[in-house]
């Protein structure tokens, strides 16, 4: 028997399909009403694409890529995140050249080569949203808001944390303070913070290894050393939040995975799902799309990791909805077909192709989660009629087909 891939599950089973779908309705619905649209790119890119902006200094890039060489003799790779193939397309578009505001949302499939765990799959989903063309931290703001809105809708507690990263005018500096720093406890450090110090130094402070962090205890924070326009976005950033109730907590070695952010980064975490505990997370990426050749465009979004979130959801309540047609004779299976294909001009509706008593098909309806069960057997065809029970009020029926 041919089994599944290790690290990629289907999304079959009814529990984990309903929330699935429930959680693509609130994040799309709440992307919608802050004016934000759908995009759609592929899941191969060149690798090229991700090298460049996700950076060779990342474990996406150094570890984790589906990277293969296509029948082209095309260096190729499944995409390990949403950000830069929506980038490329932007680009490739024009519209950064375009110039004005353009704002987007996705949904779909992901691939990272890691070892599957609880919520950390080798093919996993995520939603995202970026916006491009306002360098505004209202919009950062916004996005904040927004995933803050899509948790709360879904009944899912968090906590935000907060860090700005700075840009060209104080990272510089705050680099060579930090690369000095490193050298002092190099000694100890992992092998993997031994290579960041040569390609992208901040990204040691997102080490998971458990010395490390206890050294980079002590290190210089970059917020301590932030220019006065960062210093200024980040507390009219603060600012914002308050006034709008959302509570955050600021986190100094927030870096993020990514080399392409600049200035805000933030994370929503959940103390539910074990170590591995962001459920969010993004900030602003002013310099990617000039990195990738195009027009300097400031820019910023999210994404969300919906496995991780699967088992958080709360659901609301379901009601039973639709009608459910079914037959007790073979001579009433043509007859209950035209109906729902009829019905389903306006409403949801199930048929049952098979004859079969009263008990079998209530039973039948029960299951689909129909409020109305309708039922034609000898003598509904006989008097051109239609036995009709209301599932959740416990009323029965018998309506003239015509009314009906």
């Amino acid at each position: 028997m041919i089994k599944s891939l290790r690290g990629m599950n289907d999304i079959l089973d009814e529990n984990e399909y309903k929330r699935f779908t429930y959680f693509l309705h609130v994040a799309t619905n709440t992307a919608k009403k802050y004016g934000f649209h759908y995009i759609e790119t592929p899941l191969l890119e060149e690798t090229a694409l991700f090298k460049r902006s996700v950076g060779e200094s990342s474990d996406i890039v150094g570890k984790e890529m589906y990277q293969f060489i296509d029948k082209g003799e095309n260096d190729v790779c499944l995409r390990p995140e949403g950000t830069a193939g929506v980038v490329r397309a932007f680009i490739q578009k024009k519209l950064d050249k375009a110039g004005g505001i353009h704002r987007f949302f996705y949904a779909g499939p992901m691939f990272r080569y890691e070892r599957p765990q609880k919520g950390r799959l080798r093919e996993f989903h995520q939603f995202g949203v970026e916006s491009f063309g306002l360098a505004s931290v209202y919009e950062d703001a916004a996005m904040i808001m927004m995933v803050s809105d899509i948790l709360k809708e879904l009944g899912i507690g968090y906590r935000l944390q907060l860090n700005s990263l700075g840009d060209s005018n104080c990272m510089p500096q705050y680099r060579e303070s930090l690369v000095s720093f490193i050298q002092s406890v190099e000694e100890d450090i992992c092998e993997d913070c031994k290579r960041r110090k040569e390609t992208n130094p901040i990204r040691v402070l997102d080490c998971k290894n458990e010395k490390c962090q206890s050294l980079y205890a002590t290190a210089p924070k970059l917020i301590n050393a932030l220019c006065a326009g960062c210093q200024s976005d980040f507390d009219k950033l603060k600012k914002i939040l308050n006034n709008n109730n959302i509570s955050y907590e600021i986190d100094t070695n927030l870096v993020r995975g990514l080399d392409y952010y600049s200035k805000t980064a933030f994370e929503f975490v959940s103390d539910n799902i074990g170590s591995q505990s962001a459920i969010a997370g993004g900030g602003r990426y002013d310099r990617l799309v000039e990195f990738l050749d195009g027009r300097p465009t400031p820019a910023v979004g999210f994404a969300m990791g919906i496995e991780r979130l699967l088992e958080l959801i709360n659901m609301p309540q379901e009601s039973r909805e639709g009608y459910y047609f079914g037959a007790m004779d073979d001579e009433a299976v043509d007859i209950i077909v035209s109906l729902t294909h009829k019905k389903r001009a306006t409403n949801k509706a199930i048929c049952d192709y098979k004859a079969k008593n009263l008990k079998n098909h209530l039973k039948g309806a029960d299951k689909m989660h129909a409020k109305y069960c309708c039922i034609i057997g000898t003598n509904e065809m006989a008097d051109n009629t239609i036995w009709v029970k209301d599932l959740q009020n416990k009323t029965e029926s018998i309506i003239k087909m015509d009314e009906f």
